[in-house]
């Protein structure tokens, strides 16, 4: 039988700009600890490792984990760009689940550099080649990569519901305001819509100021999973476990329908959540705290619908009446999300897990999302990659 996943420690550094941070492996190691010390482990009790970043060289997992003990573990290195973070824990789930490791860390880091994300190998082919193309064809305005697909996807949204700029403007203020409440955010200023829409244009095509767009962050975060019978063995915290989690790819309808909206990963969302919902018996109206991939204020609007929280179209009712923050329907993004508390990529979905476990244990403080017990998280890789973890409170 399949062993319960259980959350034992999770552990977090604060994100900084580049530049402002320590070297990737002290900033993993930091946090890899903050996650044992919050597990009451030892670094002798991991018995794997599975480490993601995306701008490194090879091993630099082990660099990271060598900092805090070397024990002659399986270290496995993960890159699969923003979805990165979640990948590795993704693969932690599997190695408990299966019954291959009763206790791994899943630790994600990112030491960047700052502007855009930008391809460093040029001499070969990209991985984003035949996805450029369709851009081109249904964009045709060229910009920073990043800039292009979400705010293509932006575009397209607004051409096709008759929404406007405003709306992704209100999204990034709701990320301010809760932003405000968590110590280990980049940026903890509250925004106003007006703010958000004055801030200046990066991309006036499509309507997209500097405030709708994730920062390029340097940062860590961790997680200790273990098995249902290692928690009880050792007295481990045992409240908050994983109950359901799919990682899906991109389907042909990408390339044979082109989308903006497809292109950006709306449709690996919409059957990551259907797998998830499915094998955990629940619906979206059944979760109470979200941790979603808003690197863009654009791609959370998108994600509000691929999620089924509210009906396609239905985005601009939706935070019109206050259903994405505390006092309506659900709670997106208590953390300020990656609008503002940054993105370091590899760092990025252990850090929503973070997020989401001190949510469900009730440690969440001014942030708490009173008598959380479902919490939903959704971490994309353009690429791509898509990963969406349920967690559950024990009753």
């Amino acid at each position: 039988m399949p062993s319960r996943v259980i959350v034992a420690g999770v552990g977090m550094i604060p994100f900084t700009k580049p530049g402002a941070c320590e070297p990737y492996d002290v900033m993993g190691a930091t946090a890899a600890v903050k996650a044992l010390d919050d597990a009451g482990l030892h670094h002798s009790d991991i018995q794997q490792a599975i480490v993601g970043y995306v701008y490194g060289d090879s091993t630099c997992g082990q660099a990271a984990v060598y900092r805090v003990g070397m024990s002659g573990i399986p270290i496995i290195n993960v890159n699969n760009n923003c979805s990165t973070g979640s990948s590795a824990l993704f693969m932690a789930r599997q190695l408990v689940e299966s019954g291959a490791a009763e206790c791994v860390l899943a630790l994600g880091f990112e030491q960047m550099r700052p502007g855009a994300l930008e391809i460093f190998w040029n001499d070969r082919p990209s991985p984003f080649s035949r996805f450029d193309s369709i851009v081109a064809d249904l964009l045709g305005q060229d910009a920073p990569l990043a800039l292009k697909y979400f705010g293509g996807a932006g575009k397209e949204y607004m051409d096709r519901y008759g929404a406007k700029p405003e709306l992704f403007a209100k999204v990034r203020a709701k990320a301010s305001r809760h932003a405000a409440n968590n110590p280990l955010a980049l940026f903890r200023k509250v925004v106003t819509d007006d703010e958000v829409m004055a801030s200046p244009m990066v991309f006036p095509h499509v309507g997209m100021t500097r405030l709708m767009a994730c920062p390029p962050t340097c940062g860590a975060a961790a997680a200790i999973l273990v098995s249902e019978e290692f928690a009880r063995k050792r007295g481990l915290d045992h409240r908050v476990a994983i109950v359901a989690q799919a990682m899906t790819t991109d389907r042909a309808e990408v390339v044979e329908q082109p989308s903006l909206i497809g292109l950006v990963g709306a449709g690996m969302t919409r059957d990551a959540a259907r797998q998830v919902y499915q094998r955990a018996g629940v619906g979206p109206e059944d979760i109470d705290v979200i941790e979603l991939h808003d690197c863009f204020a654009q791609n959370e609007v998108l994600t509000y619908e691929a999620l089924g929280l509210c009906p396609e179209g239905g985005a601009e009712k939706f935070v019109a009446d206050g259903d994405n923050t505390y006092g309506g329907r659900y709670v997106t993004n208590p953390s300020g999300g990656l609008l503002s508390k940054g993105h370091p990529l590899g760092a990025t979905g252990l850090a929503q897990c973070t997020e989401l476990v001190q949510q469900l244990r009730g440690r969440a403080e001014a942030r708490q999302v009173e008598g959380a017990k479902l919490a939903l998280q959704h971490n994309l890789g353009l690429g791509g990659a898509c990963v969406v973890t349920l967690y559950q409170r024990a009753a």
